[in-house]
């Protein structure tokens, strides 16, 4: 069954890493909306979309390269590792 895609969201199955629009990812139940940074090859910027705090964070491959979908999901993982669940926000 194919997925429907939301409105300036391009469907999770989709290759996002040459994709001008944003695109939603769920990793360990989070969401989070991926933008390609479009005057920074190889940079995203991720929005934390079901944490308790308007949140995110940046992204880049150190060659500016794109980012394969494992390595933004690795991305997402090791943010939040750091988020402390008492406060959502960043461990002192």
């Amino acid at each position: 069954m194919a997925v429907e895609p939301e409105p300036g969201v391009a469907p999770d199955d989709q290759d996002i890493r040459y994709q001008g629009e944003p695109v939603m990812l769920t990793v360990d139940g989070e969401r989070f909306r991926v933008r390609v940074r479009a005057d920074h090859p190889g940079s995203y910027d991720f929005d934390w979309l079901s944490g308790p705090h308007e949140y995110g964070f940046g992204s880049s491959s150190s060659d500016r390269s794109p980012l394969s979908r494992d390595e933004m999901v690795q991305a997402i993982r090791n943010f939040l590792a750091e988020i402390d669940p008492e406060t959502g926000y960043l461990a002192e």
